[in-house]
């Protein structure tokens, strides 16, 4: 049957073998795994089927036995009357009984057979059902691992170290220069940031000068009053 030889190639797949062929792994995964569902509802089903056909079939064998034994005790009956035609026409009526007996006995086991197997198909499904299930969660997680490390080796690959360094290297003789500019601004307006030794001995002589001038003057002065 196709639904038996769908199961088979289902228990057979490689899981991380169609995870390399597809684009989307956790959609891939999610789909094996209700396809794995719908394969074992059939399969379900169909031992549901398969089991009934043996129920029917073994009541059926039990009429047949049940009606050989009643031939045979009417047979039985009629040779202690005496009767032989009526115990002989009793036991053709087993005979036919009998062959029914093998007939359903056949059919019976047939039916019984198919049941274990497909019984035992449906389940190994479940079995690969709960394998993946369970490993659903981890086959995600790890192809998102692999799909951020993919990133990540691509963007440093298409990253030029030496171009990187070159524009900050630029940017820093931008920097550079407008400090110079502005150093060079500063000493224009007379601002400066360090103190002129040769401005500050003009300061002192001045001062000095004007130390020396009141002195003078203060002496001149002290004299004259002294001397009247």
């Amino acid at each position: 049957m196709a639904i038996f030889q769908r199961i088979g190639d289902i228990l057979k797949a490689n899981i991380n073998d169609l995870l390399d062929k597809c684009e989307d792994p956790e959609k891939m995964v999610k789909q094996i795994i209700i396809d794995m569902e719908k394969e074992q509802e059939k399969c379900t089903n169909a031992l549901g089927q398969a089991m009934g056909s043996q129920r029917q079939l073994g009541k059926q064998l039990e009429k047949a036995k049940a009606e050989s034994a009643s031939w045979e005790n009417k047979a039985k009956a009629a040779l202690a009357a005496g009767n032989t035609d009526l115990a002989k026409m009793a036991l053709q009526r087993k005979v036919t009984a009998d062959n029914q007996v093998t007939q359903y006995q056949q059919m019976y086991d047939t039916a019984t057979a198919q049941v274990n197997t497909i019984k035992g198909q449906v389940d190994a499904l479940k079995m690969k059902l709960d394998e993946a299930r369970s490993k659903q969660s981890m086959l995600i997680a790890r192809s998102k691992m692999a799909d951020a490390q993919k990133n990540l080796a691509k963007t440093l690959g298409n990253m030029d170290s030496s171009s990187a360094f070159s524009k900050l290297d630029k940017m820093e003789e931008k920097i550079e220069a407008k400090e110079a500019q502005a150093e060079a601004f500063s000493d224009l307006a007379g601002v400066s940031n360090e103190p002129d030794p040769f401005a500050q001995l003009e300061q002192d002589s001045a001062v000095d000068a004007e130390l020396a001038r009141l002195m003078a003057e203060m002496g001149g002065t002290t004299t004259t009053t002294t001397g009247e």
